[in-house]
């Protein structure tokens, strides 16, 4: 049913408008407790064998909403309620900004796949921890994603992002240092290994207790994965998530400028998530996201060394049951091949 009132409804309305009305949709739905409620206990994942436990935070399902669909923090309860075992929001900078001019989403059905230049618009860290602070009404395993204000210039992004670290990190079940949107100037420069260790050296110490994972972009060449996986591992950080969008246009017809998502990005995710397990699987703790559409993508990025796994674009072309459903479907195929836990998948083919 979704896909055909994608097809003949959503499809012919702007794609950010219908991103908007959509969470302003979720917001209402927000504002109502039992049936936030109600959707929770139907669609979240509750099968023992889904839980996982990932940098000491328990996870109710493998597989969450990556950053970039909730940017201010403002539906992560109805979110939960459809399935999604973690929201990441964001991503935020210290101060509010707009982003880049319109239009700047842009969707390629025949390539299911999302281009978007946004530049991290948003309302700012302050704004996103008032959000936060408030009851939920479900459970929500939460991750904040911080990136750089483009005002600010590279000399201060230290200070910028330690001042998100600080207000947003009390609040977080695990942040998230965003160096690889290439919709921000000059932000991928800080993946380079002798700018990031002063960078995650400071967020880390300004985010205490909560967990720290940064977030890679697939356009890395293969040595330089392999020197932030031993920066990550040296630095004690929590995690890598593996790959932001891109800016290969490989597989797609369309030649506009931003971060390209969906299906074309899912072999180089893949291979990356390969490759930092093999470099650091022991160490980090791997979640994948990029080209993920169905559970047969989320088995494979189990084995080959995920413990978690996000979508989004998925959630574009597949509706709001889209991670109930891959949730259930996992859950089956956990039983059919006899294991009683995620665990036991992690990395069995890596």
């Amino acid at each position: 049913m979704y896909r055909i009132v994608f097809t003949q409804v959503l499809s012919r309305f702007d794609a950010e408008a219908v991103h908007h009305l959509t969470i302003r949709a979720l917001r209402l739905l927000g504002l109502l407790p039992f049936v936030t409620r109600r959707l929770h206990r139907l669609l979240a994942p509750r099968e023992e064998s889904l839980r996982v436990t990932a940098f000491g935070v328990h996870f109710p399902g493998p597989f969450g909403l990556a950053a970039g669909f909730d940017k201010d923090a403002r539906c992560v309860a109805p979110l939960a309620a459809f399935g999604f075992g973690h929201v990441e929001v964001g991503t935020i900078t210290a101060h509010a900004q707009p982003g880049n001019p319109r239009p700047r989403l842009f969707r390629l059905p025949e390539s299911r796949a999302v281009i978007n230049r946004m530049g991290f618009n948003n309302a700012g860290a302050a704004e996103a921890a008032r959000r936060l602070r408030r009851p939920r009404g479900v459970p929500a395993v939460v991750g904040v994603n911080i990136g750089k204000t483009k005002v600010v210039p590279e000399s201060e992004a230290v200070d910028d992002y330690v001042t998100s670290a600080r207000l947003l990190a009390p609040l977080a079940d695990y942040l998230v240092v965003n160096v690889s949107s290439p919709n921000t100037p000059g932000l991928r420069d800080l993946q380079a290994v002798d700018r990031l260790r002063p960078l995650l050296a400071a967020v880390k110490e300004a985010a205490g207790r909560t967990p720290l994972l940064v977030k890679i972009a697939p356009d890395l060449a293969d040595e330089d994965v392999d020197a932030v996986a031993e920066l990550a591992a040296d630095l004690g950080l929590a995690g890598i998530i593996a790959t932001n969008t891109t800016i290969s246009r490989e597989g797609v017809a369309s030649t506009e400028a931003g971060g390209l998502s969906g299906r074309p990005l899912k072999a180089r995710s893949l291979e990356v998530l390969r490759r930092l397990h093999r470099k650091a699987g022991d160490r980090l703790t791997l979640v994948s996201v990029g080209g993920v559409e169905d559970v047969d993508d989320v088995w494979e990025r189990l084995l080959a060394g995920a413990t978690l796994v996000q979508g989004y674009t998925g959630l574009i072309y597949e509706g709001p049951l889209w991670p109930s459903r891959i949730n259930r479907a996992l859950a089956r195929r956990l039983r059919r091949h006899g294991h009683t836990s995620i665990r036991e998948v992690v990395g069995r083919t890596a």
